[in-house]
């Protein structure tokens, strides 16, 4: 469960957009990427109506931002300027996204760990990956997902199991 008090105010139909960090951010860069985007939050507007808008980065890796708009959803627009600020702050502070269509895990020594699906696939048929390892979804689209622990959980209650055929784990 993801319980973070920058995202009190937003109610569980927020948007949300994960971005992944290629390695683990300092406490220092962390704070860079987020004083950036702050005064951008302060402007967000889609089709001249305001957006609240929001950001964290959580396992060091993940850069979590949120937005919502009274009654009403964010433009395409909206979403695309907040996409670019992202990707122009991360170019600017030497940061790479990894593209969501990796998988990403939590390893055995607990750090966040990504692989393409096809070598996923290998760790799963060869037992190294299985239904107890913790797993993360970076294609939840709201912050209620995001609260409702929908973001980490064992590979085995996920929709990698389907995905990637996990057997279950062995009692």
């Amino acid at each position: 469960m993801i319980a973070h008090d920058l995202f009190v105010p937003f109610p569980d139909e927020a948007r949300c957009w994960i971005y992944v960090a290629d390695r683990p951010l300092s406490d220092a860069l962390q704070e860079k990427l987020l004083g950036t985007l702050e005064p951008f939050f302060a402007e967000w507007a889609s089709h001249g109506r305001p957006v609240q808008g929001a950001a964290t980065v959580l396992e060091d890796r993940f850069l979590v931002v949120v937005g919502a708009i009274t009654r009403g959803d964010i433009s395409g627009c909206g979403i695309d300027a907040s996409v670019h600020r992202v990707q122009e702050t991360a170019e600017n502070l030497g940061v790479t996204w990894l593209s969501p269509l990796l998988v990403f895990f939590r390893g055995a020594d607990g750090t966040v760990e990504s692989l393409p699906r096809s070598a996923f696939r290998k760790h799963v048929a060869a037992g190294t990956i299985t239904a107890a390892t913790p797993v993360f979804d970076v294609s939840l689209t709201t912050l209620g997902q995001l609260r409702d622990g929908t973001f980490e959980k064992p590979a085995g209650a996920s929709w990698h199991a389907r995905v990637f055929r996990i057997p279950p784990v062995a009692v």
